[in-house]
């Protein structure tokens, strides 16, 4: 499979919308939104993750998706994600293909998340807010698609067994909430060219 050829976005595109969609709604939890963001490098497909400064509220020094808590002007999920992306990297909302939504998540710290699967045109000039962001970090998503890059550890969580998810790229470690919502993507599109290989 040619990722982030036409074929490939066009098939994100009929996964995200031919299946039914988990949608989470819990008060008093807020509701917040990234944007998973792929565009095209060289010949491969990457992903963009932003690595939060020392400055925000939240999740500081982190890897995560451009993404934030919804705002009231927001229209709908995916305005939040896009918005933020611009606030964040200067990454503009008519530069961005949106392809679908994935399964709401909830963290540690009491957010309900949607995932938003969009491309964007590369090389692009992008405007990081350095308060907020304190890299850009972009991973080809072979190197993801790769059993090698991740690494799956069972805890206990007041009392609950649970899996948490992370993933390796050079020294940098994809953990939490974003290491959750990866997987959920690279299962999405990995178990979909499984099963065409399957049945050729």
């Amino acid at each position: 499979m040619k990722y982030c050829e036409k074929n490939f976005i066009d098939q994100i595109q009929n996964l995200l919308s031919s299946r039914k969609r988990r949608v989470i709604d819990h008060p008093p939890f807020s509701h917040a939104a990234v944007l998973v963001p792929l565009y095209q490098k060289e010949g491969q497909c990457h992903l963009l993750f932003t690595k939060r400064s020392d400055q925000v509220k939240y999740h500081k020094g982190e890897i995560s998706f451009p993404g934030g808590m919804v705002d009231e002007e927001d229209r709908e999920l995916i305005h939040t994600a896009l918005r933020e992306a611009y606030e964040e990297i200067g990454l503009k909302e008519k530069d961005v293909q949106i392809l679908g939504l994935l399964d709401d998540i909830v963290t540690v710290t009491e957010f309900i998340v949607t995932p938003i699967v969009g491309l964007f045109p590369y090389p692009y000039p992008f405007r990081v807010n350095e308060v907020e962001i304190a890299d850009l970090i972009e991973v080809p998503l072979p190197h993801l698609l790769n059993e090698n890059s991740f690494r799956e550890t069972e805890i206990l969580r007041m009392g609950q067994k649970e899996f948490v998810y992370a993933f390796q790229y050079q020294h940098h470690t994809i953990w939490g909430a974003t290491a959750r919502i990866l997987k959920q993507f690279l299962d999405l599109i990995s178990s979909h060219g499984r099963q065409r290989n399957e049945g050729h």
